[in-house]
């Protein structure tokens, strides 16, 4: 069975319900993290996973709603680790072994931290109780920068990736296609409809789609570029043959009342498949 979270289902726009991205993906026993955006280690807990769970991280473009979290996602799993656990293997585009190794290498900003824990008695003995054994390691994480392709292939899955078009050239945006025993995913990351997410979508049984907002209002306000809205998301989930449209990355104005029926309304006029207006912390069966 593959299950998939939404640890965030908003944007860089805070609101008592939504904020930043992420997704985590269960996997025959295997749990795969799709960015980090705020607070989504505080988030996987209350969905009832764990950090030193996580064995793999994908970014999809390092824009701070998701990756703003990395620091602590990184310090946390090493924390609570006994030093037995997988070695973290951590992907994305550009800047994703700048960032590691800017956050926990030898030099990094947050070396004070993890270097006080491996050295001070207090944070030995709560190692040594947690079932440690000593020496504690410090950090070790694998990070590559990759780009469109195969990308990773697992016992059984594996995951593919596309361009998005988002803020080039100043970010490098990539969608991901996880293909499992029990079907695909698509995660589209932040794009503008394009043919490259298109087509990695092809006949996907799930995609999960930016949708910033209303399309008319996102026209209106010239907003509408480099980003997906209501009818940009169900146009590009028809033309893939999508049995599954999750919106997510979900703005303010979209998730208030009013606006939200209508958003759906616009996007079922287009796309007949099942369509989920997703929530965070909510997950469902692929």
């Amino acid at each position: 069975m593959t299950r998939i979270h939404v640890l965030g289902a908003g944007t860089p726009t805070p609101t008592p319900t939504r904020f930043g991205s992420s997704f985590v993906a269960e996997v025959e026993g295997q749990q795969i993290m799709i960015d980090c955006g705020p607070a989504a280690t505080h988030k996987l807990v209350q969905a009832g996973l764990w950090p030193t769970d996580i064995d793999y991280l994908f970014f999809t473009h390092h824009h701070f709603d998701h990756d703003i979290d990395y620091p602590c996602f990184l310090l946390c799993r090493w924390d609570q680790s006994i030093g037995k656990e997988n070695r973290l293997q951590v992907y994305g585009p550009n800047l994703t072994e700048r960032i590691t190794e800017g956050i926990i290498g030898e030099d990094g900003v947050f070396a004070h931290d993890w270097k006080a824990r491996v050295g001070h008695p207090l944070s030995q003995q709560i190692f040594v109780n947690r079932g440690g054994t000593l020496p504690r390691p410090p950090p070790d994480v694998f990070a590559k920068d990759v780009g469109p392709g195969k990308v990773y292939s697992g016992k059984d899955w594996e995951v593919t990736a596309a361009n998005g078009e988002h803020v080039q050239p100043y970010l490098d945006s990539l969608a991901y296609r996880l293909d499992t025993p029990d079907g695909s995913v698509v995660f589209t990351g932040d794009t503008q409809p394009c043919d490259t997410v298109t087509n990695l979508a092809k006949d996907a049984d799930v995609m999960l789609c930016m949708c910033w907002d209303d399309q008319d209002t996102m026209d209106d306000d010239g907003e509408g570029s480099g980003q997906c809205g209501t009818i940009g998301a169900a146009r590009m989930a028809q033309a893939a043959g999508v049995k599954k449209l999750v919106l997510v990355h979900i703005g303010p104005n979209l998730s208030g009342h009013g606006v939200m029926e209508k958003g759906i309304g616009d996007v079922k006029k287009l796309y007949d498949g099942e369509l989920l207006f997703s929530e965070e912390l909510m997950s469902f069966e692929v």
